[in-house]
């Protein structure tokens, strides 16, 4: 599928497998990203199939090069429908589970608030949740808590959207599994005193992504 020969909406990963990952980007960074690919590239060495795609304003950067925000909520949870759509279409897919970076973990969350989708959704996993903006506010739980399907959190340590310190003070319900990546940033990147390193912090978060998928 693509807006133009050049610039593809979504890149399926992976032989056809019952388990499909449908893996949305950040608000800053494509699904073409390093991050994604890495991200990608683990979970395809696991046998599942991997469906990466861009939100429709990632879709025009991508024609243009010129940066633009996100688009708002509402079109941004339509494109994600219909990605889950094609999803659905794909061979021997019997599960879709909802992964994310970032604000892309956010939507896969409240897409699956609605009954309707959460129906098609097997599980939701969030990679670096963006708990708080970064100017500040009331920490976005709702999506979390009200999701219909089970929900991994992966969050670096020192996540500037919700750390370890943070997060442990806020409200989230007891069924949401949360897993801490050691000193990572949003990206799951440690410092190099840390005494681990980004690759390592990526193997752990595909790991306990395939334990949680099952």
């Amino acid at each position: 599928m693509s807006c133009c020969p050049d610039n593809p909406v979504y890149v399926l990963e992976g032989e056809p497998s019952a388990t499909l990952i449908l893996f949305a980007h950040g608000a800053g960074a494509n699904m073409d990203s390093d991050f994604m690919q890495a991200m990608s590239a683990g979970l395809v060495a696991k046998g599942f199939q991997v469906m990466r795609f861009n939100f429709p304003y990632m879709q025009a950067n991508v024609v243009d090069g010129k940066r633009r925000p996100p688009d708002r909520g509402p079109k941004l949870l339509a494109c994600f429908t219909q990605m889950l759509d094609i999803a659905h279409s794909q061979p021997q897919v019997e599960r879709v589970v909802l992964m994310g970076k970032s604000m892309g973990g956010r939507m896969a969350a409240l897409l699956a608030c609605e009954p309707e989708q959460a129906a098609r959704i097997d599980r939701v996993i969030c990679l670096g949740y963006p708990f708080i903006p970064l100017k500040g506010g009331e920490p976005r739980l709702e999506p979390l808590n009200e999701c219909r399907v089970p929900v991994l959190v992966l969050q670096g340590d020192r996540d500037k959207f919700g750390g370890k310190e943070q997060v442990a003070t806020w409200p989230l319900k007891e069924e949401i599994e949360l897993a801490w990546l050691t000193d990572g940033d949003h990206s799951f990147v440690p410092r190099k005193s840390s005494g681990t390193t980004e690759a390592a912090n990526l193997k752990f978060a595909i790991d306990l992504s395939t334990d949680f998928i099952g």
